[in-house]
């Protein structure tokens, strides 16, 4: 240990070491968590982090990705100024330029597009970070274009739509007073890390789980009491199993079903027909276990249910997937109970923290009217109804295409093209614009593509709101200074509407404003107040819960009851979709004989999200080539080894990747880790395979070809 370390860790009272001990906050992964992060702060650069103490989320722990705050924020690819592209799109040739001339060249060029195709041929999109994303639609909208959209068009948002449709708006679980929580999909030791935690807590306090995995995974290990592992995609089909015998059984809650559900007597003569001859061949999960997992529900009355929209959703078949496992707490009588599942509204950033905010009003108070339809309207009329913004899931064919109406440029925030289905087709809608601006902070490849190149700043050089569940909030400050001439993505888009002059004076006040009176004013806070805090504090007090008060109240929701068939879908037969939330087989339509195993991309791995942090150096190290698992019995008959090198094959395209073998997966199974970009496993995937319901991604159900590849 250097002398400086062990000053830093002892803290020596009265010795002057010249370092600053900084709160702020890790927003790598998603806003569910932003870990708070004590930053140790030497001559304006970050010499050392760690978690920070108290912090609602971590309360002084970090995992893997957070813990990489520091080399991440100063990768060697960082985006020091302005750029713009002198060489071909993709060859990553640029010249340096002033913000002055990108905001004029930016707000010449998008005008031109509005003037000559309309608003509606600019789309503008955000992908990570999400801290922005209300600026970027007000944005989006004050200059005239139906075209936000973000990567929540692949994430969360399915599930958001399948909760609308039965409850008319989200609801979480009350894992704390639960007898029994149904982790489907549940895998918070790689994910979400703090909630693994609380798990193993409330498991030694007797709490009992039900795990349903297509892998096995740390969870089925450590928690499960009873673990499911079916194929994947049939969740729809095991969860209507399981409901058959709860209804059979007569393990279902009659007098709650009557007063406060829709649909039961339809939805119960549906699911009769998943049951002991057909449950094994349709998920591979032996009726047996389909019995011991409704026994387990019947005994545990108190029943929560995960959060989990990525595994469950990323299917053709995924938002009736999610309706399914939902209507399990319908028919038990756990949806508004103690223990159960409770109706908790957004208050930030789809984040539920227990406090009513006014960020609807800002997001849509200007949104133009008598425009055309967002991208994606016409094809998933379902997803335009509930969310009314572009399925960016879309966006390449219409790009592409040019129907309904052409798409001439796009205004891009953290764009990455790797996490679109069939990513050589979003690569090939990059270079086809006329004009494409990526704000990031690093030279990814999707921003190679672009015609000019912000440079933005992480969370350690920026000022940010964050509210937490519990009527929790603070306002961090910057740490150290912004790298280069990197600003916050909010100050580029208060910086370039005031340049535009678009005709909004809210937007042009910026972001402080917008927290200030949309947010903050309801409350009798400041942001200078919370600025001065150095962990979250009340700002609200959140309401407290009682048993079917919403219910009584009545949800918003057509009949005011849970829907189990839904009268949105029900009044709208146009689209084509199934009121009831019925199954079909997930899997493509490639020749199975040809393509004998299924792809599932999207697992998480502890040290990585997306390809966030790929290019890390330690976190790299954790896995340092792309890899497949694959169960030891394929590999067997494939006659592959640890580390040997396989071929994967799709009717897109193909990589060659090493393989590991292991039993977490099942036979059959191919689980190719996603964000590499040597090889990237969504270019493997079809980009018309979505589902109709949300137009979501089958990232996880996707016919392919392995063989041995022999090394050159």
């Amino acid at each position: 240990m250097t002398e400086l370390e062990r000053k830093i860790r002892s803290k020596i009272p009265g010795e002057d070491t010249g370092i600053a001990i900084r709160p702020t906050m890790c927003d790598i992964c998603s806003p569910g968590m932003h870990c708070g992060i004590n930053a140790y702060v030497k001559d304006g650069t970050v010499i050392k982090i760690e978690g920070m103490d108290g912090h609602p989320v971590n309360d002084g722990r970090l995992c893997p990705k957070g813990l990489s705050n520091r080399q991440y924020i100063y990768r060697k690819d960082r985006i020091m100024t302005p750029l713009r592209r002198v060489g071909p799109r993709g060859a990553g040739e640029f010249e340096p330029i002033s913000w002055e001339e990108a905001y004029e060249e930016i707000g010449n060029r998008l005008n031109q597009a509005k003037e000559q195709y309309g608003p509606e041929s600019v789309a503008f999109y955000s992908g990570y970070s999400k801290w922005y994303r209300q600026m970027l639609r007000r944005f989006a909208y004050a200059f005239g274009s139906p075209n936000y959209g973000c990567e929540s068009s692949a994430c969360y948002t399915a599930a958001f739509m399948a909760w609308k449709l039965a409850a008319g708006d989200q609801a979480n679980a009350d894992i704390d007073n639960s007898d029994l929580f149904l982790g489907w999909a549940f895998n918070p030791f790689y994910s979400s890390y703090m909630e693994a935690k609380k798990a193993m807590e409330l498991k030694e306090k007797g709490l009992k789980f039900l795990i349903v995995d297509t892998r096995r995974t740390p969870a089925s290990e450590k928690l499960a009491d009873l673990f499911l592992q079916p194929r994947t995609g049939t969740d729809g089909a095991l969860a209507h199993a399981i409901a058959n015998v709860l209804i059979g059984n007569g393990w279902i809650d009659m007098p709650y079903i009557r007063k406060y559900v829709h649909g039961f007597e339809q939805y119960a003569e549906y699911v009769r027909q998943f049951n002991r001859d057909n449950i094994e061949a349709l998920t591979g999960v032996p009726f047996a276990q389909v019995e011991a997992a409704a026994a387990l529900i019947h005994e545990n009355p108190r029943m929560s249910f995960n959060e989990s929209s990525a595994p469950l959703c990323h299917h053709r078949n995924g938002l009736q997937n999610y309706r399914a496992v939902t209507a399990l707490l319908a028919i038990t009588g756990n949806f508004d109970r103690t223990g159960g599942q409770l109706l908790t509204p957004h208050t930030y950033m789809h984040v539920a923290c227990g406090f009513h905010t006014r960020e609807e009003e800002y997001l849509y108070e200007i949104k133009p009217k008598n425009c055309k339809e967002p991208i994606g309207a016409q094809r998933f009329p379902l997803w335009n109804h509930l969310e009314g913004e572009m399925q960016a899931m879309d966006l390449s064919r219409q790009i592409l295409e040019g129907e309904p109406y052409p798409v001439k440029a796009l205004f891009a925030m953290g764009l990455n093209a790797r996490m679109f289905p069939d990513s050589g087709a979003m690569f090939r809608a990059l270079e086809a614009l006329d004009f494409y601006v990526d704000t990031d902070l690093f030279l990814t490849d999707s921003a190679k593509y672009a015609d000019l190149v912000l440079p933005a700043c992480s969370s350690f050089e920026r000022g940010e709101f964050k509210p937490y569940p519990g009527g929790l909030a603070w306002y961090t400050s910057p740490a150290i200074q912004p790298l280069g001439q990197a600003k916050s993505d909010v100050t580029i888009l208060t910086e370039l509407a005031n340049r535009m002059d678009l005709p909004d004076a809210m937007l042009k006040a910026g972001y402080e404003a917008f927290i200030q009176k949309y947010i903050l004013d309801d409350y009798g806070v400041t942001v200078d107040q919370l600025r001065q805090v150095k962990l979250p504090v009340p700002i609200a007090q959140p309401k407290p819960h009682r048993d079917y008060e919403v219910l009584e109240r009545g949800l918003n929701t057509p009949t005011g009851k849970f829907e189990l068939e839904s009268m949105v879908i029900a009044g709208h037969p146009a689209w084509g979709l199934d009121a009831l939330p019925t199954y079909r087989d997930p899997l493509d339509g490639a020749d199975p004989e040809r393509y004998p195993f299924v792809l599932t991309s999207g697992s998480r791995i502890p040290n990585a999200l997306h390809s966030r942090l790929h290019n890390v150096p330690a976190n790299r190290s954790l896995r340092r080539e792309p890899t497949a698992d694959m169960n030891r019995a394929d590999c067997v008959r494939l006659g592959v080894e640890e580390g040997d090198l396989i071929h994967i094959e799709t009717a897109r395209g193909a990589v060659t990747v090493k393989v590991h073998p292991t039993l977490t997966v099942p036979q059959g199974l191919v689980n190719l880790f996603h964000g590499y970009s040597e090889a990237d496993a969504n270019s493997l995937m079809d980009a018309n395979h979505l589902d109709p319901y949300s137009g979501f991604p089958a990232y996880r159900s996707t016919r392919c070809a392995v063989r041995k590849e022999e090394r050159r």
